[in-house]
């Protein structure tokens, strides 16, 4: 193939000998001339060699985020055989009576920039990056191929397009798009996943292995989901003998489908179990006793600048948390911030649990689960940390 070329520096080119799929700015010594983002191009060292073939953006610090270290083409035939090694590996972990799970996952399985999530007989798309939006048609082509979807929409919103210099995009890329949530399974329970305009993909789908760990946990307790979203966890927490679950979240469609998945499995809260609050002020006011909590906040850290802010925030809803639990009490809790590593996380841990003055226990330090692996030549796509705790006198 006859690619522009991106040279780098003297000396640079270790990490992408290190098959680190991302090259910077500050290594490289020759870039095209108005190349527009996202087209390919090949990286050669300062004597020329080949290195590796990826989409360049000159808008991105990320100046190249690279598919391959073979001098192999990039089209139909190379996404189609990710996508379905990708899917090979899924299948073959999945739990029983499941149908919705993460098929592909941008780095993690070693295409920058895309992410394919299954719901049951269809698929949504994010493409993320300059490089997966120009070849959308070429993925597009390869997804309907591989995977035999009824239909795919595509959901590319968020930071990421947006430090590329795309717009977000939502809507139908094959088949005729549902109009009304997505019916799902997951692990035996039912779900409702809005895919037109719900968070993220529709659904957490990173959470399902701790999902059905508050399940295992929940006899007998009285659980609450903070930042529920669509209330998940409380549906696991019910269906695994909880007395009560209570779903606090700041926006009432989130709420609404919550209820749909309660009644979708069997369950009926009243109004009181499903709480259109914010959450921090729901847990300095609010007097239930929880002695079973679950916090998967947002992403309070967007980025580098705003992670003194984020780690103070992260650190307040702790420090509620464990105020309320009693002695035995269980606390799961989560940061989505690719900014926040999982020592920052446990160091914010510590100091919430000491301006608690209560004994807490890590009994169990949590993650990725198989369908959204880490690249270990891409530390930097680990994003989810966690801990199982309890909370002591």
């Amino acid at each position: 193939m006859s690619l522009p070329i991106v040279k780098l520096k003297t000396g640079r080119e270790k990490s992408v000998h290190n098959r680190h799929p991302w090259i910077f700015s500050g290594a490289v010594e020759v870039e095209p001339a108005e190349l527009p983002p996202g087209e390919l191009v090949d990286v050669v060292d300062a004597a020329g060699a080949f290195l590796g073939r990826g989409a360049y953006n000159p808008r991105s610090q990320i100046r190249v985020r690279v598919f391959t270290f073979r001098d192999e083409p990039i089209d139909v035939a190379w996404f189609a055989a990710r996508l379905s090694a990708a899917d090979r590996l899924r299948r073959a972990m999945l739990p029983p009576d499941t149908d919705a799970y993460r098929v592909l996952h941008a780095e993690g399985d070693g295409v920058p920039g895309l992410i394919v999530d299954r719901y049951a007989d269809g698929l949504v798309l994010t493409l993320a990056t300059a490089g997966a939006d120009r070849l959308r048609e070429a993925i597009t082509a390869a997804a309907v191929q591989t995977l035999s979807p009824a239909w795919i929409i595509e959901h590319s919103t968020g930071g990421y397009r947006r430090e590329e210099g795309l717009d977000d995009r939502v809507g139908p890329l094959h088949g005729k798009a549902p109009a009304e949530p997505v019916r799902i399974r997951e692990n035996g329970l039912h779900f409702a996943v809005d895919v037109n305009r719900g968070q993220k993909t529709g659904f957490f789908l990173d959470q399902r292995a701790h999902r059905e760990q508050v399940r295992r946990h929940a006899r007998g307790r009285t659980a609450l989901n903070a930042f529920g979203y669509s209330g998940a966890f409380a549906v696991y927490a019910l269906a695994g003998g909880a007395q009560r679950a209570v779903t606090v979240d700041i926006n009432a469609e989130a709420l609404q489908l919550a209820r749909t998945n309660h009644e979708a499995n069997g369950q009926t809260p009243d109004r009181y179990d499903l709480v259109q609050q914010d959450v921090f002020q729901f847990l300095r006011e609010d007097q239930t006793a929880f002695d079973l909590i679950i916090l998967d906040p947002p992403a309070f850290a967007k980025n580098k600048a705003a992670l003194d802010r984020a780690a103070r925030g992260y650190k307040d809803i702790n420090l509620l948390a464990i105020k309320r639990l009693p002695p035995d009490g269980l606390l799961w809790t989560f940061s989505c911030s690719g900014h926040v590593s999982a020592s920052l996380h446990r160091k914010i841990l510590f100091g919430a649990a000491l301006d608690a003055g209560r004994d807490v226990q890590v009994l169990e330090t949590l993650g990725h689960h198989f369908d959204h692996p880490i690249n270990v030549y891409h530390p930097e796509g680990e994003y989810l940390t966690g801990f199982l705790c309890r909370v002591g006198d």
